[in-house]
């Protein structure tokens, strides 16, 4: 068993674990069990640091097995420059949420932490899978944990939520199915994903096979005009479901663009580009309007999610190398970002159990500690530089200027409505004279939750200041994607 086989069923068997012998009654010991199966899935990514090569675009760490004979499925693992940070922040969100939700889960106990074990396995196998198949289960089996987690551990309307964000995920998913089999006949066979890439495609093929696909990815991301579950769902889901759902999920929708939209279907990608980029500036610059005017911290954090993953959109359809680094950089900023955000709102709902940005006022003054934590994690949503918010956001803005300069001035304006909607929100919760006795009682945040936002802080830092390690890796696999989606496919 190779490293990312490890990094896939290491969590999953601690979740399984917990499933069948983890009780309410021994809950400090189910937590610890989670904490340990968290961290050892981590430990596993890590030698991966260490035998990357940042010189080819090659699939690396790759594992390969017969699955399912008859119709020549594999299991088969691999990751490149575009796929690898995502292994190891899986794994490092994951870790986070655990030690987040310490104290804050009572009930089923086993079941919560289960269940979070076995998605960052799920997810995982999505960003590392090289089969069709294989990645269309991982990617379809993610649903299951995150239902149950909005479904049963969320607020009051959580089951309305978790329908919506399941029918509307699973709707796209299909089509995709359909255009998977469709390929697998076109190959004479063969589900592999790289045989797929080198398929000579008509027109028409690419673009049904593209829009297939968007069906699928952009809900997923969510791309305007379906991104409308997203706000329900954050506002219903627990924090750590929040959490993971920000982080992670929606970028499996994304990445899905990069390693299936554009180099199978290169011709229609550009053809459609107009539309991807007119959505993603929509999403940019209205979705960004529209935070403005939320009075629910979730909701307002959830539509800044949307503006911000269409950036990411928007720089993989710019089709230069600033443009697709830099939104595969602001998918790992992302992660650190708005997990972070989603956090400290959990932090302040557990005191005050209110999500209503009219319920605080002047939180500073109780938790001052806490305050600069969540004053950082605002900034870095802003796109302050020396940030990891900065870093992608930026390389999207220079690669959209390079592309056309009105677009890149079109998802600039992204920049203040970011900084408007943000600041305004820490002005009304953090700033000010004390509001109300509840704000009044606050204690701040203990060593458990300093832990946690010291270590995503760090990393947020980190990745504003030294941004070349994360870099460095996708170059050569961004510039074959580039070469690969120039080449017409066309008979």
């Amino acid at each position: 068993m190779g490293l990312l086989s490890l990094a896939i069923w290491a969590p999953i068997a601690f979740g399984v674990l917990l499933l069948f012998f983890g009780r309410d009654n021994q809950a400090p010991m189910v937590r610890w069990i989670a904490l340990i199966g968290a961290l050892i899935g981590l430990a596993v990514t890590l030698p991966m640091f260490g035998g990357f090569d940042n010189a080819t675009a090659a699939a690396q760490f790759v594992e390969k097995a017969m699955w399912i004979e008859r119709f020549n499925v594999h299991y088969h693992l691999g990751v490149d420059g575009i796929s690898f940070w995502f292994v190891p922040l899986t794994a490092f969100i994951t870790v986070i949420v655990v030690i987040a939700s310490w104290e804050n889960i009572t009930e089923r106990v086993n079941q919560y932490f289960a269940a979070f074990l076995i998605l960052s396995g799920i997810m995982i196998g999505v960003f590392s899978s090289l089969d069709g198949i294989l990645f269309y289960v991982f990617f379809e089996a993610t649903l299951i944990p995150m239902y149950l987690i909005i479904g049963i551990w969320g607020g009051p309307n959580r089951i309305y939520a978790a329908f919506k964000f399941f029918l509307y995920t699973l709707a796209g998913s299909l089509l995709m199915l359909i255009a998977l089999i469709y390929l697998y006949n076109a190959s004479g066979g063969s589900f592999d994903i790289a045989t797929w890439h080198a398929l000579p495609l008509s027109a028409t093929a690419q673009t049904l096979l593209f829009f297939a696909f968007f069906a699928a990815f952009a809900v997923k991301v969510p791309m305007f005009p379906v991104h409308t579950w997203l706000p329900d769902v954050h506002v219903e889901a627990p924090t750590g479901g929040s959490a993971v759902l920000a982080a992670i999920m929606l970028k499996l929708g994304a990445y899905g663009f990069l390693r299936f939209s554009l180099p199978i279907a290169p011709d229609a990608a550009r053809e459609y580009a107009w539309l991807m980029i007119t959505l993603s500036l929509i999403a940019v610059i209205y979705v960004g309007v529209v935070a403005l005017v939320q009075r629910d911290m979730k909701k307002l954090v959830a539509y800044s999610s949307v503006a911000h993953m269409g950036f990411v959109t928007l720089g993989f359809f710019i089709f230069n190398d600033l443009g697709i680094s830099g939104g595969i950089v602001q998918m790992i900023a992302h992660g650190f970002v708005s997990g972070a955000m989603f956090l400290c709102i959990g932090v302040l709902y557990d005191r005050v159990h209110s999500r209503e940005i009219s319920a605080y006022g002047g939180v500073v003054n109780t938790m001052p500690k806490f305050a600069a934590f969540a004053l950082l994690f605002a900034m870095a949503n802003c796109g302050l530089p020396a940030t990891a918010g900065f870093v992608g956001e930026w390389m999207v803005i220079l690669g959209a200027v390079k592309f056309n300069f009105w677009i890149g001035l079109g998802s600039a304006t992204a920049l203040i409505f970011g900084a408007a909607y943000t600041l305004w929100m820490y002005k009304r919760v953090y700033l000010g004279p004390v509001a109300n006795d509840h704000v009044a009682k606050l204690k701040d945040i203990g060593s458990r939750e300093f832990l946690v936002l010291a270590i995503l802080a760090i990393a947020v830092l980190y990745m504003g200041l030294y941004p070349k390690p994360f870099t460095d890796v996708m170059d050569v696999s961004v510039a074959e994607l580039i070469k690969h989606v120039a080449q017409s496919k066309l008979n």
